[in-house]
């Protein structure tokens, strides 16, 4: 006997995001850009609102109190990330700004000391930027080759071209779980088991994976893997840098001040233990307390329930816009997040946005920090609907809709 699984109860949701009651230009407010940034639950605004009101101190070093407080809740939000990741233990627990620093941390701290000339670094044809630049200054800086995975048509990695391109100089392997342009999940997990069988180390970028799915690093078995708050329903201005132990104690400092020191003479510092030694300076300590609320909150759905929802809203809204005459949708791979690019016959994706604005549907339209994706499928930009756990088939109605009005604008 089979038990149907209950209904995902959107509406009771939508109620705990504050700014979806709201109207943008006299029009309900359809938020379709959540890979840009998502919205926040009132738990996480009345988290931070109630730190500043009541509770707020500078964490480490205090002896009073508040400041004791502030410090054991920080590191109760890192407790709370190791699980939500399944690291082994909380040290392999970095925060920083977000996903973008991260990566530049790894980069300029294990990449510089590690790799040396003519050494490969393997990333995608379809990587943000952030998973491209980091990388490309290091290979100029220091001799290394920068090697490129191509994608196929539908917007799948070519892990047979993957697996070739893999060698005795593959030192490290860049690679996206989820594009942010494409919605494509690619297979990390073998990726990974391919570039450590071939010896090289394999950092992931989770910015567009882990509002959407479980994530087990362990499971994985990257050797780093990046996310930020924002996109997970948490405050800007926090991330996270996950890293094995081994190569974390092995990397140098990636800035150097206060609170990542053991001892400092004129003579010479020494450096504290990780995680504190990546971990310059006053951190977002509110922010990174909101985060461990957010990440409650995920839980508290269930991020497989959260991944059934937001499958069932991209094949809704992928069935519709494919009707839409003149629009084609770019990335179709089998295996995708929530999250459609398209291209109107004719129509600049600023265009298409700026009349979707109108009628209070928010879409993100450009290259989305991948221009070389944008080149490899001849376009200059598209127009993104990317969506949320809170999103409705009723909003993907209305896109729909808005769609078609941007059709009539334009003929």
């Amino acid at each position: 006997m089979t038990t149907s699984l209950a209904p995902f109860p959107v509406e009771k949701i939508r109620k705990e995001f504050p700014i979806l009651t709201q109207k943008m230009n006299d029009q309900a407010f359809v938020y379709l850009d959540n890979a840009a940034t998502s919205q926040k639950p009132l738990a996480v605004i009345e988290r931070l609102s109630k730190f500043y009101r009541n509770e707020n101190a500078n964490i480490h070093r205090g002896v009073y109190t508040f400041s004791q407080n502030s410090t054991r809740e920080c590191e109760e939000a890192r407790e709370k990330i190791q699980h939500f990741l399944n690291a082994k233990e909380s040290a392999e627990i970095i925060f920083v700004r977000g996903a973008t620093e991260a990566i530049n941390l790894v980069a300029a701290t294990f990449g510089r000391k590690f790799l040396k000339k003519d050494d490969e670094i393997l990333i995608s044809e379809i990587e943000h930027h952030a998973n491209i630049v980091p990388w490309q200054q290091l290979a100029e800086e220091k001799g290394l080759k920068l090697r490129v995975i191509p994608v196929k048509d539908n917007g799948e990695l070519d892990l047979e071209a993957y697996e070739k391109m893999l060698g005795p100089r593959t030192y490290l392997v860049a690679i996206t779980q989820v594009s942010n342009s494409l919605g494509t999940i690619n297979p990390v997990r073998e990726m990974i088991k391919a570039a450590h069988h071939a010896g090289a180390v394999v950092l992931v970028d989770g910015a567009q994976a882990v509002p959407h799915m479980k994530v087990d690093v362990q499971d994985l078995d990257c050797d780093f893997y990046v996310f930020s708050g924002h996109k997970v329903y948490g405050p800007t201005g926090v991330g996270v840098l996950y890293g094995k132990r081994k190569h974390l104690e092995a990397m140098p400092p990636y800035q150097t001040g206060g609170d990542m020191i053991e001892s400092v003479t004129f003579e010479k510092t020494t450096f504290a233990k990780i995680p504190a030694k990546f971990e310059a300076g006053t951190p977002a300590f509110a922010e990174i307390i909101g985060l461990g609320t957010a990440i409650d909150y995920l839980k508290s759905l269930g991020l497989d329930e959260i991944n059934r929802y937001e499958h069932e809203l991209l094949e809704y809204a992928t069935e519709k816009l494919s009707k839409i005459p003149g629009l084609t949708i770019i990335g179709t791979a089998p295996d995708k997040a929530s999250l459609i690019s398209f291209e109107l016959e004719g129509i600049h994706p600023h265009d298409v946005g700026t009349v979707l604005d109108q009628y209070g549907i928010a879409v993100r339209a450009g290259h989305h920090c991948a221009q070389p994706t944008m080149k490899r499928f001849g376009v200059p930009a598209t127009t993104r609907a990317s969506f949320a756990f809170y999103n409705t088939k009723a909003e993907i109605d209305v896109l729909v809709k808005g769609i078609e009005k941007v059709i009539q604008v334009f003929k």
